[in-house]
Order: C-alpha cells, then structure tokens, then sequence
C-alpha cells in the first residue's frame, strides 16, 4: 500500500472513530443501582405533572454528590426495540434524566455556578455533523468548553470536544399515581473520574465524608435554579 493510501485510511478510521463516539446513544449495558423515589424538595412525592415542561431539575443520583437532570423536554421521546436507552417516561414519554457530568472536563452544577444547563430557548453552536453553526432549542449545554448534547436522542454530543453522550439514567413511571424512580446508569461511566477530581470539593460541599455514598430509596428533586447561585449561558 502506498503511502499516501495509508495515511487516507488511517485519516478514515480516525474520523469513523471520532464521529461513532459522539453519535452513540447511551446503549451500554445498563448499571443497577438502588431504585430511588423522586421527591419534591418539600419532601412531599414528585409526580409527572409537577415536573414543567422547559424547566430543567437537579438531583442527585446514584451517589449523593453526582447530580443528575431531570427534564420534561415537551416531546415523545421514543427509541428503537434495540436500543438500550429506552426514551422518556410519563404519560407523554417526554421525560428523560442524564448525569449533569460533562463527558469532557466533568463540568457540573455546584452551588455557587453550573456551566452545564438544559436550553428549551434556542442556542448556536457549531454542528459537528453539519459542519457549521445552527441554531436549536431542547438542548444540554457545557458552557465551560462549548459541547452541545441532545437528549431526545440519548445526549448524544451534537457540538463541542465531549468525547460521548451523558450517562442516562434509568426513570421507571408508576402510571397508577405518578411516581418516578431512579434505577440505574447508562452509557460511560464517569463516576470515579468525577470522584478522583472534585471528591474532596463535593464531600464539603454535600457535608459528607465519603462522595461515594450511594443514594438513599428516596432522593429530592429541585429546580436547577434553586440549587446553584449563578447558571451560565451561552
């Protein structure tokens, strides 16, 4: 093989790499985790139609320091009988959930300032599979380093150096009275990253001396705005 025929293949894998570990959904096996009743933050039980639509929630799932989104995007969000990710919940199917870990530098939302945030107004931003900047509504947004995930497609990365879609995380819907369950984790696991660098910060931040904690049956849901000080958009 010629040189200039190598150096094109190896360019094409590269690329097909490239473009599959953004476009994956969250189809990895999923993880189990203690199912978990969502609560509002007045303690009383979340329903389904508490949840508006637009308005992304935070809570804190598998562990106590890994916060998660919760979000009622509006839409039916279906998926294919062979994907793991199973879409939204509710009686709408438009309620999905995603650990609020950026797959790139694990930005997070913390008390004083979140960097990521769910967008149901429009955002530009540079699409990777269009090769230029569009315009969109119903998006995850990293403003610490501009990536872009779609979460009616299980977060997949649309913009940005994220190197892969968000962990989704399981909801189960008791359509009998409304109740939402947190019941595990798909797609890449950045639990132990997240530990390795901001463990200490996060302890002090929950009041708790192991960050690996894991959840208790029922975990509180609040409003993004209400938990962080300073939300950044872009």
């Amino acid at each position: 093989m010629k040189r200039r025929d190598f150096t094109k293949v190896c360019t094409s894998i590269v690329i097909a790499a490239g473009a599959q570990s953004s476009s994956v959904l969250a189809d990895t096996k999923k993880v189990s985790y203690q199912r978990c009743l969502l609560q509002g933050d007045s303690s009383g039980i979340l329903t389904v139609d508490q949840i508006t639509v637009g308005e992304p929630y935070l809570f804190f799932y598998p562990f106590v320091t890994t916060p998660c989104l919760l979000i009622n995007t509006g839409k039916p969000l279906t998926t294919d009988e062979n994907s793991q990710w199973r879409g939204g919940i509710g009686p709408d199917k438009s309620i999905v959930a995603y650990s609020a870990i950026c797959s790139h530098k694990m930005s997070h939302p913390a008390k004083e300032i979140s960097f990521i945030n769910y967008r149901h107004d429009p955002i530009t931003y540079f699409n990777h599979e269009e090769g230029k900047s569009v315009e969109q509504s119903g998006l995850i947004s990293c403003c610490s380093e501009r990536s872009v995930y779609d979460p009616s497609q299980g977060a997949k990365v649309l913009g940005g150096p994220a190197p892969h879609p968000l962990a989704a995380i399981e909801l189960e819907y008791d359509d009998s009275n409304g109740h939402i369950y947190a019941a595990g984790s798909y797609g890449a696991d950045m639990y132990d990253r997240f530990f390795d660098k901001f463990g200490f910060r996060a302890s002090m931040e929950h009041k708790i001396s192991d960050p690996k904690t894991l959840s208790n049956d029922k975990v509180s849901v609040v409003k993004l705005s209400d938990y962080t000080r300073q939300t950044i958009k872009c």
